[in-house]
């Protein structure tokens, strides 16, 4: 239930999960109370979901106005975030880390790719490895979401394999990446005892 939601509900009302106002007196008091608990509950997560996402982005900004002053000591301004950026307190204790990641998909090209690749393995005498068919077949698997992981494709690259067709193949797949966008972490570590650096959860279920 939303603030909108209880503003347009009239006093004496609740609404059922079906959308209909129901006189509180026809109400059962557990469920009442339940509902009080559940509503008191997740007004205080978005509250401090929404303080989460202030200090994010506050820190952001913090980071941002320290690695632009670091670099100029020697002239250079970089301006907005780029890459990543790990800074670590002076006694070594903490450690703040910013990881700039990429959300990469494959264009069309990625099955003039595929092509490429079967035609490699149907030319070559005697047939392929299995376990190269194998891994090509599993490189190219598609997600619930009928997308094709990135990484795993690319795996393919690291084979070496002499063969002008394969390595057409292999340039077609790094021409069918594509950038859609960037996110951004931001991770907190403390050094133990030991020396390890452990992330400080921000997972409210791990606590």
């Amino acid at each position: 239930m939303t603030n909108s939601d209880i503003d347009t509900i009239p006093a004496g009302f609740r609404k059922n999960a079906l959308g209909h106002l129901v006189p509180d007196v026809q109400i059962k008091p557990i469920d009442k109370i339940r509902d009080d608990v559940v509503i008191d509950i997740v007004i205080k997560a978005k509250a401090l979901r929404q303080a989460m996402l202030d200090f994010k982005l506050a820190t952001m900004g913090q980071i941002i106005d320290f690695v632009d002053l670091s670099a100029s000591e020697y002239g250079v301004k970089f301006g907005g975030s780029k890459g990543n950026v790990s800074l670590t307190s002076f006694d070594g204790q903490y450690q703040i880390r910013r990881a700039v990641g990429e959300h990469r998909v494959f264009d069309e090209r990625i099955q003039t790719a595929k092509a490429l690749i079967d035609e490699c393995i149907h030319s070559w005498s005697g047939g392929a490895d299995t376990r190269l068919m194998a891994m090509v077949e599993h490189a190219f698997r598609v997600d619930q979401q009928g997308r094709i992981n990135v990484n795993q494709v690319l795996s393919l690259r690291q084979l070496d394999i002499d063969d002008a067709k394969w390595q057409q193949a292999m340039d077609a797949i790094a021409d069918a990446i594509q950038i859609t966008g960037t996110s951004e972490y931001l991770r907190l570590y403390e050094r133990l005892p030991t020396g390890k650096y452990i992330q400080v959860s921000m997972d409210i279920s791990s606590l």
